[in-house]
């Protein structure tokens, strides 16, 4: 393919994660297990947080779309890994590529708001409690869950348009496992430093934004936390604190370390290691990560399967 454009030819080519038949075998069935853990662990997410009047809270109502967007993002991703690694190496069409590319950004970027609105959302619960049912209004909550949406849908649309505008010449192989900015920007015959600047500027912002806004609220929940008198009551803000902090840690260190960086430095092992754990990993976790040691849900679950059983008998 070398020296012509293959945008005319409207494909690229999957290379996957490994040649070897024995790993795929292996990493097929684990990332199976773990696709299925996802959609069960952020589905029933939202079915319960729907089924139980009591979870119907600002802060519930956050953690439902985030179980929502980790489901999709996920779907994004891992049934085309699943089928790489069938299929290894895979053809994708060029608009088929794109599109991938285009709901994965936006659905990262929008999580990332997410957190920082849930982060608020905490903040208000901890140094505000009197005034929590006034200002996280279903008003504010609602404003706050589309306005992430429409910022990281308008930003990745940027993005994916800027990218269609490059000429690739050098290869249409794809040394990745699914189409990301960087494995393509490196395939492009042409400057990209642009594009890379724009990605920047605007993966960049939206970190920072999302960080300054979780940093800030922490701070003060701490300071908050710390001048309690009650140990029951540092003990069950930081509880309540707890499950959020490590999703975002999770989050947003794996992907500081993919996107806020030259295309020159990709490294191909490294980066593709970040991006299963970012891809398809943490969309299982985090429906763990906040059912696992979370009381409410617990309860939750037991009342909704208890509801269930006596319909039956009545039945």
């Amino acid at each position: 393919m070398d020296g012509k454009n293959i945008t005319s030819l409207s494909y690229f080519i999957l290379m996957g994660l490994t040649d070897s038949e024995d790993v795929r075998v292996v990493l097929f069935s684990l990332f199976l297990l773990i696709y299925l853990i996802t959609v069960l662990g952020n589905a029933g997410m939202v079915l319960l947080i729907c089924l139980d009047p009591q979870l119907h809270t600002p802060m519930y109502f956050f953690l439902s779309h985030l179980s929502f967007l980790d489901l999709n993002y996920s779907t994004v991703i891992t049934p085309k890994t699943l089928e790489i690694l069938v299929n290894s190496p895979l053809c994708i069409s060029f608009v088929g590529c794109l599109t991938q590319m285009y709901f994965f950004i936006s659905l990262v970027a929008t999580e990332c708001f997410f957190l920082s609105s849930m982060a608020y959302d905490r903040y208000v619960a901890i140094c505000n409690p009197l005034h929590y049912p006034v200002v996280m209004s279903i008003t504010l909550c609602r404003t706050l869950i589309t306005t992430s949406y429409v910022i990281g849908f308008s930003a990745s649309l940027a993005i994916v348009l800027s990218i269609t505008t490059l000429p690739f010449c050098k290869s249409n192989i794809i040394n990745h496992f699914f189409c990301d900015t960087t494995p393509i920007l490196i395939l492009s015959c042409t400057s990209t430093h642009d594009i890379e600047i724009l990605i920047f500027i605007l993966a960049g912002s939206t970190l920072m934004v999302s960080l300054l806004t979780i940093s800030v609220s922490y701070m003060f929940i701490l300071t908050t936390i710390l001048k309690m008198k009650s140990a029951s009551g540092k003990r069950k803000a930081f509880s309540t604190c707890a499950s959020h902090f490590l999703g975002v840690t999770i989050f947003f260190a794996t992907t500081i370390f993919t996107y806020l960086k030259p295309s020159k430095s990709y490294s191909l092992g490294k980066d593709q290691i970040a991006s299963v754990f970012y891809t398809i990993v943490i969309p299982m976790l985090n429906p763990l990560i906040y059912s696992l040691r979370n009381k409410d849900v617990k309860e939750a679950l037991i009342r909704v399967t208890q509801k269930r059983e006596s319909v039956r008998h009545l039945t």
